[in-house]
């Protein structure tokens, strides 16, 4: 049986920041410690009506940034999450 480490890039590291209520359509950004760079990431959007708007890698490769929006209300919660590896 193959070792499942094995098979990851070196440095393999996710990176999380955790949900916190931001104000509609705004930026929220997650960044590969060091100098590590990003394989790929993701956002959520938490909340009734929440809605997922973007989710996309920092121009730089060194992190990923999502942003939502929440119908009705002014703020939502937002989650981003990064792949990070050397």
């Amino acid at each position: 049986m193959r070792d499942k480490a094995a098979a990851l890039p070196p440095g393999y590291q996710i990176v999380t920041l955790p949900n916190a209520d931001v104000p509609n359509f705004q930026r929220r950004v997650v960044y590969c410690p060091g100098s590590k760079h990003v394989l790929g990431g993701g956002g959520e959007a938490r909340g009734n009506g929440a809605i997922l708007v973007g989710s996309f890698p920092r121009e730089d490769g060194r992190g990923w940034i999502a942003l939502g929006r929440q119908i009705g209300y002014n703020d939502v919660g937002i989650s981003v999450f990064a792949i990070c590896a050397d």
